[in-house]
This record gives structure tokens, C-alpha cells and sequence, in this order.
């Protein structure tokens, strides 16, 4: 079986939880003999899978008085078969590379200076990038007029963009354009289901699904209810709204997001079906740094410093921390557009010398931020599910997270509290700080409850809804 998948990230140049995820289901459902063409805005190079494809978003040309309405609408497509144009980045026996024009990545903000704010509520690190947004233009295009006026077909097709890669004002009309670049490879592939990673890709997998007739999938890593609470982004909504409704099966990352898909998008419940999150199994590292750089205890805060993550939440519980255990410092890993109204706080609150800011991590240096924490605490406000505290886990820490998490269903032993309570979390911190047993039973206990959330478990899960949608045209 072959699965079309969209996604917006993959390791190891990611900015979030979105491309681990799909790096560990790419992985597992190769074991469950299945082929991934795995479509993404930009591959930087280093990017692989077992049995995957990659199809870089740049090379194939698109209509751009076309309207991509057409696709996603359910109006007649034109059956034309275009000369494949796209160019070859790299080709071995399960690899090939193709690129196709977006600019949209899925964690980033705009430029620094762009961030403004009707974009506080994004939860996409700060990043400062290129905003030339010059379209380019294929030679090879030039090969199809067969006679046609060439004013015209330079009207209508646009083949390559180089883009800021940035949320900017442009938002939705990539996102648009990138449902084109979906119908587009979906006459040029063959594949038996369509996978669609969140709402940036949804327009695309509906044009894919237009064209080509095949079940669609959408995952739901995240709601604009997570990332904004009750100060949804109206087109947004709309874009998660349609791509659910459309969608043959809607698949969440946990029961908490099951329920506000069918709460606040109104799907029907056996529409949708629950697929946890995982994590690659490796043998803990030995710790890095001994003693501890600063102070004698190590409190993490680690993910995107938004609204959702709830880091306001951890800087009043650390105040209170610090009144019971003063030698306490706090390490915040991460960025996000709250990260200013943070730091004032830590300010007003006179620990700014108890607080320590590494900015956005990867790979090896977040392995020696958990080889110096005593503790991490994922305050989530609403959190579809939460990878980040199975990585603390997995490294040898003690984690406490939120009740509003996802992550809390399969974590039943793990220390858990309301986001909003300040006082509770503090307590369950220093009680994590003072007492060793308790701290080496949390680790361990966690540890064994881990060894089962695995995404070898998510893709056995997929690939029975695969074949489900195949075979009966049903959900489950």
C-alpha cells in the first residue's frame, strides 16, 4: 500500500512536535509494508525514512489565475496530463526528491519585526528569515506552449517561488496555493490513501482527494481552540472545520482533541479515531554535567513559549518555589510570541537571576538539558498530547504535566495537576525537589509506562484505518 501524506516538517530540521511525529509514523509504517510519498514546503537535505519518498515543494508548476476553488469545491478538474517538468534533487532505490512552491513552515512566526499583535496567539518560535517573495520562473516551461500564446501560459502558470518561509499576511493565500501543488501531484503519483498533517495541509489533501478520488486522512496534532483558547482565528477554524468535514476518517492524538473535535467542529464521533503519540525507544545518556552549572536544583521548562505551553503558569509556581526552596533555578528552552511578557514577569517577580533561557533547541543540545533537570513541568493549558515530557522520561526524568494534556491518558502514574493552579504545582515541584525517593520512583515508574507508547503502536493502528478505508470505505 502506498499513502500520499502532507505534511509541513521533518527531522532533523524541525521546529516542533509536528515533525517528530510524522519522522517516528514514517518510520513505524514501513514496518507495517507501507510506502510513503511524503510531500513537504521545503526538504533541507538530511531528511529520511524507511519506504519514504520525499517530494520537495518547489519544481511543480502551477496555475496561478487557476482557482484553487476548483479542487476543493468539488467542480469539475481538467483531465489533462501536463508533461512531467519536476526536477530530480536526489534518487536512489526508495528516495526521490521533488519541489514544489509553498511558504509556509509549520512552527515558525513572522520576521521580528513583523510580529504583531493580531499574531500573539500563534504558537511558532520568534525567527528571523528572508522575506524576498520573488516568483521564479522554470525554463523548461517553455518546452509545453505547443504553439499556444506564450503570453498567456505565462499568465497562468507560475513554476517555482522562493518565499520568506514565515507567517506573514500571505498566510492563507500559500495555503491555497499549496492545495494546487496537491492536485497537481495527485495526477502524477499513484497512492491508495491520502494523509494530510494538520490544517495547513487539509486544502491540500481535499484537492488530492478531488482529483484523484482516493479516501482522505486528517490528523489532528493540534485545534486552533489549543493554540488560541476562546480567540479562535476565523479563517483558521474554517480551514480545520472543511478539512474535517471532508475527510473519510479524522484521526486525533488523544481523547482530549477527540472531544473538541466533536464539541467544537461539530464531527461526528465515529467519524473520529484516537491514535496516541509515540516515541523512538533509546537507552537513556549518561549525565552530562555534574554538578549542575547553577544552583544546586534544576527545574525545566522546555517547548514553545505560547499561550498554549502555559509558561505564565510555571513563572508564578516558580515564584513560589523559590520562597520555599531558594537555591531553585529554572531553565526555559524554547521561544514564542509571550516569551517578552515572560521575562517582564520574571522581573516584576525579582528572579531573573534564578532564570535561565537557552532559546529553541535540537537534538543533542536538548539531551543536555535533561541531563542537568531535577524536573520537568509541562503546565499545558490545552494540549492535544505533549511528546516532549515522554523525552524527559526517556532521558531519566521526573516529569509533571497538566491534566488538560493528552498525554496524561497513557501516562496514569505520572504527576499531574490543573494548569491553573500555581499553588499545586509548586508544591508538587518542591516536593519532586526535596524527596529522592519519590523523585526515583516518579522516573521509574514512568519509565515502564513508556516502554508501551510507542509509534510502532501508532502505525498498527493507521495501517488497520488504511486498509479499513480501502477496502469498506469506513473509518474504523
Amino acid at each position: 500500500m502506498r499513502v500520499l501524506m502532507f505534511g509541513w516538517e521533518f527531522p532533523p530540521h524541525i521546529s516542533g512536535g509536528l515533525g517528530t511525529a510524522c519522522h517516528g509514523l514514517t518510520n513505524s509504517l514501513s514496518q507495517e509494508n507501507i510506502d510513503v510519498l511524503f510531500v513537504v514546503p521545503k526538504l533541507h537535505g538530511g531528511e529520511t525514512a524507511e519506504r519514504t519518498s520525499f517530494i520537495n515543494a518547489s519544481d511543480v508548476p502551477i496555475e496561478r489565475e487557476g482557482s484553487v476553488e476548483r479542487y476543493v469545491s468539488g467542480t469539475a478538474v481538467d483531465s489533462e496530463t501536463r508533461k512531467e517538468v519536476y526536477r530530480v534533487i536526489r534518487k536512489n532505490e526508495h528516495m526521490r526528491q521533488i519541489e514544489v512552491p509553498s511558504t509556509l513552515s509549520p512552527y515558525r512566526s513572522p520576521s521580528f519585526e513583523e510580529t504583531s499583535s493580531d499574531l500573539e496567539h500563534w504558537n511558532y518560535p520568534i525567527a528571523f528569515e528572508d522575506r524576498d517573495t520573488t516568483p521564479k520562473r522554470m525554463t523548461q516551461l517553455d518546452e509545453h506552449h505547443n504553439g499556444e500564446d506564450v503570453s498567456e501560459q505565462k499568465k497562468n502558470i507560475i513554476a517555482s517561488y522562493k518565499f520568506s518561509g514565515s507567517y506573514g499576511p500571505n498566510l492563507l493565500e500559500e495555503v491555497r496555493r499549496y492545495a494546487q501543488v496537491g492536485a497537481e501531484i495527485a495526477k502524477k503519483f499513484e497512492f491508495d490513501v491520502i494523509h494530510a498533517h494538520d490544517w495547513m495541509t487539509y486544502l491540500a489533501g481535499i484537492a488530492a482527494k478531488k482529483v484523484s478520488g482516493k479516501p482522505l486522512v486528517v490528523h489532528v496534532h493540534a485545534t486552533e481552540y489549543d493554540r488560541s483558547g476562546e480567540h479562535v482565528d476565523p479563517q483558521v477554524r474554517a480551514i480545520e472545520q472543511q478539512g474535517m468535514a471532508e475527510a473519510d476518517c479524522v484521526v486525533t492524538v488523544s481523547n482530549w482533541t477527540k472531544k473538541i473535535t466533536v464539541t467544537k467542529y461539530n464531527i461526528a464521533e465515529e467519524k473520529v479515531e484516537v491514535v496516541h503519540n509515540g516515541i523512538i525507544p533509546k537507552i537513556p545518556s549518561a549525565k552530562i554535567f555534574s554538578p549542575p552549572p547553577v544552583g544546586s536544583h534544576i527545574v525545566t521548562f522546555l517547548g514553545r513559549i505560547t499561550h498554549q505551553k502555559g509558561p505564565l503558569y510555571f513563572v508564578e509556581a516558580a515564584r513560589k518555589v523559590l520562597d520555599r526552596i531558594p537555591d531553585t533555578h529554572f531553565v526555559v528552552a524554547g521561544s514564542g510570541d509571550l516569551l517578552p511578557l515572560m521575562i517582564e514577569r520574571i522581573a516584576q517577580l525579582r528572579m531573573s537571576s534564578h532564570f535561565h533561557f537557552t532559546g529553541f533547541l535540537r537534538g543533542k543540545d536538548i539531551d543536555k538539558v535533561w541531563s542537568m533537570s531535577d524536573v520537568y513541568v509541562m503546565p499545558s493549558v490545552s494540549e492535544p498530547f505533549g511528546i516532549a515530557p515522554l523525552e524527559a522520561i526517556q532521558a531519566g526524568v521526573p516529569v509533571i504535566i497538566s491534566n488538560q494534556s493528552g498525554v496524561a491518558e497513557v501516562m496514569p502514574h505520572a504527576m499531574k495537576v490543573d494548569f491553573w493552579d500555581t499553588h499545586e504545582l509548586a508544591a508538587a515541584i518542591c516536593s519532586v525537589l526535596k524527596y529522592k525517593s519519590l523523585s526515583a520512583t516518579l522516573a521509574a515508574n514512568s519509565a515502564r509506562e513508556i516502554e508501551e507508547i510507542t509509534w510502532n503502536s501508532a502505525a498498527k493502528k493507521l495501517t488497520q484505518l488504511y486498509h479499513g478505508l480501502t477496502e469498506n470505505q469506513r473509518c474504523a
